[in-house]
């Protein structure tokens, strides 16, 4: 057996703006649908009539009713503070960003899941915070030192022939192939 349809009860002054809401031609779809809504159930319609007849789902219907009755005409305005908030705290975040490029012992790299149990955060956090700061470990360019004992004074010769070449001198740099 169906249940009993529980009527909306609203004033003429609440019909009347709702009413004034549908007809204007600069109300938000959104606010539109949602006086609908309410004006149909105000009829006496069952939610799931009303829900065909505005072409939207019946806990939808459900909703907007419950938020009525609750507050008025107040309750068709959209709740502020929605969406989910961050709930990673800044030092987390700190540490997700810095550690991406220093590997855990034992490992060349951070995986976005090693990263997420060190910092205990989700995998998804790890992945979003690197993507938004186009950080990619699995990318890394590396430098490898020689192993000449006599590097350290090569290196800074080649470092002042860049920095101050003598005139007229085309400098080239050739690095060692390994095989």
């Amino acid at each position: 057996m169906a249940r009993p349809v529980r009527g909306l009860e609203m004033d003429s002054d609440q019909r009347k703006e709702l009413e004034s809401l549908v007809r204007a031609p600069t109300t938000p779809q959104r606010s539109v649908q949602r006086a609908r809504i309410l004006l149909a159930c105000a009829e006496g319609l069952s939610q799931q009539e009303v829900a065909r007849r505005v072409g939207v789902r019946r806990r939808i219907v459900t909703k907007w009713c419950g938020r009525f009755r609750k507050l008025g005409l107040a309750g068709l305005a959209d709740a502020g503070g929605r969406g989910c908030k961050s709930s990673v705290s800044e030092e987390s975040r700190a540490l997700i960003l810095t550690q991406a490029t220093r590997p855990p012992k034992g490992r060349t790299r951070h995986s976005v899941r090693s990263m997420a149990r060190t910092a205990g955060v989700s995998v998804g956090t790890v992945h979003a915070l690197w993507q938004a700061n186009d950080i990619k470990p699995h990318l890394t360019r590396t430098f490898k030192l020689s192993n000449d004992p006599q590097f350290e004074t090569k290196f800074w010769d080649v470092i002042g022939l860049y920095l101050n070449p003598p005139d007229k001198a085309l400098v080239l740099c050739c690095d060692e192939l390994l095989r």
